[in-house]
């Protein structure tokens, strides 16, 4: 495979979205009508179908079950134009899932399932190592959480990753604690929200351009950071710390904008907007997308 078939390597989860919305109001034991809805996505599938919408040409490394969710997966993964032919394919791990509820209010609760990716590990990393990626790497990656604390550990510390422009999301609040090892990456931009941050630097943080200060102080060496409808920032080693505002929308839903953010972000640098007109774009489209208006 040639790398000029694609320009980003999304690495991470790759599994069925199950989403259960309700425009009601909920609360712990809340039993409402609503739309249950399976959908294609994962961390690093939604940053990469993202990207894609954005212009960009995404491939994948992750891992998917031959079973027949992982079948329609894989074809879903080619309908959306995502490259797969580096995806680790297992004859024994089954496909991932992730189960969310979402309310009027925002997320109710959400379950991840992505343990065959971790059972995987280092299986989804095999282009490297036959010769189907150039080594070392010094290209676009969009890298998340889901992964374990070894493998993170792992890249952090490679020469194959050494050069490579990584970029990196956590799974969630609960799986933070992952990206410590990336922190002193020198090339690694960290996409967290207010408190991600705080969790990785073990402290609260007031505001997002409190928490990227603190983070880029703590050793990353680029930092962005999100606070829901809140001011955002931006911080890089040596330059002074930028924010914006969202617009203000009406919420509809929730999951998948923060990865959708990111990928705004990547794809508008890559353009070659300035650290500015970035978090501006990453903002607006993330606006857009939670009020409802870009389809899933």
């Amino acid at each position: 495979m040639r790398t000029a078939d694609f320009d980003v390597l999304c690495i991470g989860s790759v599994l069925w979205d199950v989403i259960g919305r309700s425009s009601a109001v909920m609360r712990l034991g809340s039993d409402v009508p609503g739309r249950i809805t399976r959908l294609p996505g994962g961390v690093a599938l939604n940053i990469a179908m993202m990207l894609a919408r954005f212009g960009m040409r995404p491939a994948l490394l992750s891992c998917i079950g031959r079973d027949s969710q992982g079948e329609d997966l894989m074809a879903a993964c080619r309908h959306l134009g995502l490259e797969t032919a580096l995806v680790y394919r297992s004859d024994d791990l089954p496909t991932d899932r992730y189960m969310a509820i979402e309310g009027a209010n925002g997320l109710i609760a959400a379950i991840a399932d992505a343990h065959s990716l971790e059972a995987a590990g280092a299986r989804i990393l095999r282009p490297f190592e036959d010769g189907r990626l150039p080594t070392p790497y010094t290209g676009l990656v969009a890298l998340d959480g889901n992964l374990t604390l070894g493998l993170l550990s792992d890249i952090a510390t490679s020469p194959v990753f050494a050069g490579a422009d990584l970029r990196v999301a956590p799974a969630s609040p609960g799986k933070a604690d992952r990206l410590r090892p990336l922190i002193g990456h020198a090339r690694a931009t960290l996409y967290v929200n207010r408190e991600e941050a705080g969790l990785l630097c073990q402290t609260d943080f007031a505001d997002a351009a409190e928490a990227a200060a603190g983070l880029v102080a703590r050793g990353a060496a680029r930092a962005v950071v999100t606070d829901g409808g809140r001011m955002a920032a931006e911080a890089t080693r040596g330059a002074e710390v930028l924010t914006g505002a969202p617009p203000p929308v009406m919420v509809t839903r929730v999951t998948g904008a923060g990865d959708t953010f990111m990928a705004a972000h990547v794809a508008a640098e890559s353009r070659g907007a300035s650290r500015s007109q970035a978090l501006t774009e990453a903002l607006q489209r993330a606006a857009v997308y939670v009020s409802g208006e870009i389809g899933t």
